[in-house]
């Protein structure tokens, strides 16, 4: 499918939110201190685009919050809110990018954009990526509908929903290690080759992020030697959700699994994802195994990495459901649309792999 706009004037709205696309060196480092407006004025503006800058906030992105992460939600919802408005291109930093949009597109109903983008150079030097980036994301933005949220990025258009920082400095900093980008981006042209599948949208979170604490949410990898201490730490702190990072297809040990029925019992939401790049998480492996942990309460996450995987559990936890509800529409917010199960092998298993 190819998107090509039509002579209609676009508005997009540009929401600032620091990173290294906002950064500058300040003698030791690179730090985010650019506004919005400064960002901008280093990238050519597609023909028949306007853009109107919000300075949200200008941290470099490792300093990202939930409290910020609700914030953005709500000011890209305060964007859209303007029927004028055609859509909306995030500038945020890479480090936890793939954090924020995926949280926005779980509660992103409207079938205009929103667009993230970023860079992996800072502003103002000669190769920066910066600018390029912003042009791209300002032409899906004024081109495209019903796609949910976006990552643009080195020319490449991905799903907010699976795609992760994969290269800590290359400029193709992003892409979903499981399926195939939705399209790319170029020559006046975006070309989307399919769409992206998407569970229900949440309504916005009634949260106040100026005023109330936002429930804790934490990530404990499994390893050799890997026991229950950190997970028993994070519900000893109050944490409402945690999300278990397993080896292989979901894998950890029989402890850790009788850890995680505890939690459970006592109200605490578990996710469970694992620190293999690509893949699935899949019920194989009895002794601590996924099969264990899926039954003492876990949530498998799909095909999501851990830190996504964290903010389908937040968002879980802002939804105004009951306790009760709350696995299923994880479940829901981590798997997406149902899709067919994999054929059986003659062994009857659906899955041929290692522990």
């Amino acid at each position: 499918m190819q998107w090509t706009r039509d002579d209609r004037p676009r508005r997009i709205t540009l929401i600032s939110t620091g990173g290294t696309i906002a950064s500058r060196w300040q003698g030791t480092g690179y730090a985010a201190d650019a506004s919005g407006d400064d960002v901008l004025a280093t990238s050519a503006l597609p023909e028949g685009v306007t853009v109107e800058v919000v300075d949200l906030f200008n941290v470099n992105s490792s300093r990202m919050t939930s409290v910020r992460q609700l914030t953005l939600l709500h000011a890209v919802h305060a964007a859209l809110a303007d029927p004028g408005v055609d859509g909306v291109v995030v500038t945020h930093g890479t480090d936890t990018l793939e954090e924020s949009a995926f949280f926005l597109d779980l509660h992103h109903a409207d079938p205009r954009p929103v667009v993230f983008t970023g860079a992996q150079r800072p502003l103002g030097t000669g190769d920066g990526d910066g600018p390029g980036n912003v042009y791209d994301a300002l032409q899906v933005a004024a081109s495209v509908r019903d796609l949910g949220v976006l990552v643009v990025f080195d020319g490449r258009v991905h799903a907010a929903r699976g795609t992760v920082k994969t290269q800590t400095l290359a400029a193709d900093a992003f892409a979903d290690p499981t399926e195939s980008g939705l399209g790319k981006v170029g020559f006046g042209s975006v070309h989307i080759r399919r769409s992206p599948d998407r569970p229900t949208p949440l309504p916005l979170p009634t949260a106040n992020p100026a005023s109330e604490e936002l429930p804790r949410v934490d990530v404990v990898m499994h390893h050799s030697d890997g026991d229950p201490l950190f997970l028993n730490t994070s519900v000893a702190a109050g944490a409402g959700g945690v999300v278990l990072v397993g080896t292989g297809a979901g894998n950890a040990t029989p402890e850790i699994a009788a850890a995680v029925g505890a939690a459970v019992a006592q109200g605490t939401l578990m996710a469970l994802s694992t620190r293999v790049p690509a893949g699935p998480i899949a019920e194989l492996y009895t002794g601590g195994g996924a099969v264990d942990l899926v039954a003492a309460g876990a949530v498998p996450a799909g095909t999501l990495r851990a830190g996504q995987a964290r903010m389908a559990v937040l968002a879980t936890l802002l939804a105004d459901v009951s306790p009760e509800r709350r696995p299923a529409l994880l479940h829901s917010l981590l798997n997406g649309p149902a899709r067919p199960e994999p054929a059986l092998t003659a062994s009857g298993s659906r899955f041929s792999g290692a522990a």
